[in-house]
């Protein structure tokens, strides 16, 4: 039995060392060739993978000398961007760790599995094992972090650097969208942690790419407005440039979505105010039914306050009712309502009756009228606060009941206890 396990546990060993040799051999590595242009695939990011290789290796719990596969492979599987040459980096990382691993005298047979593994990062990745699984969703993890936006913008800058050429934002978002639609975590584990974070970037990058791509077709339908103005002016299409300049577009968007956040917030509150009320006084009606009221003979002095703060308690509820007590629309609009553009069509109680075909129709006629968009988004913001207008004066009616209520019903209270003793 000794004979059995004191070899292994030199092997063991001989694995950690060889790992920490291969760990500073890279970063002297990094260190010494890397270029400037290497905003990605740099010596942060080898070790950024060397770290999810090892969080996803042991969640797994692989024996020793696995751990020390994956981990080397993780190492190197860059390395080979260092090097000059026509190869694919992905072979030139493997030539790498082939000779590195030969010199440390690491055997064939894990030499052979740590160059599959790195071979198994190229694109499409189509890892066979368990080991080449793990380092090819380590290589990937960003792509379900937080972190994804910023190291998709290193990897462009990476990217125009290394090949002198400025790539659209359009182009590269598609490219990465098509990464990501085409791209599964292999593990279980990756899956479970990475794949909601990674559809939320899916998400946010086809909602970039849709914004932008609106934004070139109204920059593409500019000329032709200019041409149409060019009589006004006398200068081809200058009176419509100097317009456009001198809207405020991003400020006016930002205006809008601040005011309807701030009364969206401000109405919440209301509620809450108003529920408070509701919740206080319903306590008070269920004491005074249940208890004060209930046998009236027994305490016959208590009925006059009692009744005043009944009566103070229902009136404070009924206001706070009506504070919060939703008001709607007929819920249907007509084509001419869209033409004449008086219909509100971002407020659901002018289309909660219609079907989707109708609505699809109206709005798609308001979202080519900036006019028409902008005066319903104006509308949509001056009814919100018409309606906050009439929920905080409810509001303030209702506490002003039950301020100046509960003080009569006290002194109601005490004049009845003294003229009783």
């Amino acid at each position: 039995m000794r004979q059995s396990t004191i070899p292994d546990i030199l092997h063991n060993m001989q694995y950690g060392e060889i790992l920490n040799k291969a760990e500073n051999y890279i970063s002297e590595l990094y260190r010494l060739n890397a270029a400037k242009n290497l905003y990605y695939h740099n010596y942060q990011h080898a070790m950024e993978v060397l770290d999810n290789a090892k969080k996803i290796a042991a969640h797994y719990q692989l024996n020793d000398q696995l751990f020390f596969i994956v981990c080397a492979a993780a190492c190197f599987h860059d390395s080979g961007i260092l090097v000059p040459g026509d190869l694919l980096h992905e072979d030139k990382s493997a030539t790498l760790a082939d000779e590195f691993f030969q010199q440390a005298g690491v055997e064939q047979a894990d030499i052979a599995a740590i160059k599959r593994c790195i071979l198994a990062t190229k694109m499409p990745q189509q890892p066979q094992t368990l080991e080449e699984q793990i380092i090819c969703d380590a290589d990937l993890f960003n792509l379900g972090t937080a972190e994804f936006k910023e190291k998709n913008k290193q990897l462009k800058k990476e990217t125009e650097a290394r090949t002198n050429t400025k790539i659209d934002g359009i182009a590269w978002r598609a490219s990465s969208v098509s990464l990501l639609e085409n791209h599964r975590y292999h593990t279980t584990y990756c899956q479970e942690l990475l794949n909601e974070t990674k559809a939320q970037n899916l998400a946010w990058l086809k909602s970039k790419q849709q914004e932008k791509l609106l934004e070139l077709q109204r920059a593409a339908a500019e000329p032709l407005n200019e041409a149409g103005s060019a009589a006004d002016s006398g200068i081809p299409g200058k009176k419509n440039k100097i317009k456009e300049k001198d809207k405020p577009v991003k400020g006016i968007e930002t205006m809008f979505r601040i005011s309807a956040a701030n009364n969206v917030r401000i109405s919440v509150m209301a509620d809450n105010k108003a529920h408070i009320m509701i919740t206080v006084n319903s306590i008070i009606l269920s004491v005074l039914l249940g208890l004060v009221l209930k046998n009236p003979d027994e305490n016959p002095h208590v009925l006059i306050p009692s009744f005043i703060l009944l009566a103070v308690s229902v009136t404070t509820i009924i206001y706070s009712v009506l504070a919060t007590r939703p008001h709607i629309g007929d819920g249907e609009f007509t084509k001419e309502q869209v033409e004449k553009k008086s219909v509100n069509l971002l407020y659901f109680g002018s289309f909660y009756k219609m079907n989707f075909r109708e609505y699809n129709e109206g709005i798609k006629a308001m979202m080519g009228d900036s006019e028409f968009l902008y005066g319903s988004l104006t509308k949509d913001i001056f009814w919100q606060g018409k309606v906050l207008g009439r929920k905080y004066r409810l509001l303030r009616i209702s506490y002003t009941i039950f301020m100046y209520g509960l003080i009569a019903a006290v002194v109601a209270y005490a004049i009845s206890a003294i003229v009783y003793r």
